[in-house]
């Protein structure tokens, strides 16, 4: 099963998961049995040297979310805003989330959730805890 992947956030976290999916994509399909893609990264200066290819950057998240090929959306942006606007987009798209933005879910979690229960959309937020374990 291939899965496409936009994340939002280029920084050090969305920069080494980018390289990541690249580097290690035949041992993450290997062992998960899913082909996860790297479609598109948002950033903020596509100037910055990245530790993936620059034509996957884009400065205009909001593409991310609205690629049709993009099917899963990994919001590591950091902050409130324009994080709360792009998950909620990416969730009235259909398209699941995963987010290690602790700001976001404290203050919009409860939107963020019921948007999730309408749209039929998962909400992945592991990584927004991962330090307090």
């Amino acid at each position: 099963m291939r899965i496409g992947v936009g994340i939002l956030g280029g920084g050090t976290v969305g920069g080494t998961l980018a390289r990541k999916l690249i580097e290690d994509h035949g041992v993450i399909a290997n062992k998960s049995g899913i082909d996860l893609e790297l479609i598109r990264v948002a950033v903020r200066d596509r100037s910055k040297p990245r530790s993936f290819p620059a034509d996957l950057a884009t400065d205009d998240p909001m593409s991310v979310v609205n690629d049709p090929d993009v099917k899963l959306v990994v919001e590591l942006m950091g902050g409130l805003e324009p994080a709360r606007d792009l998950v909620m987009a990416a969730l009235d798209a259909g398209k699941p989330v995963v987010t290690a933005n602790k700001a976001l879910l404290a203050k919009h979690g409860e939107e963020i959730f019921e948007a999730a229960k309408v749209s039929g959309a998962d909400v992945y937020y592991e990584a927004s805890v991962g330090g307090g374990i």
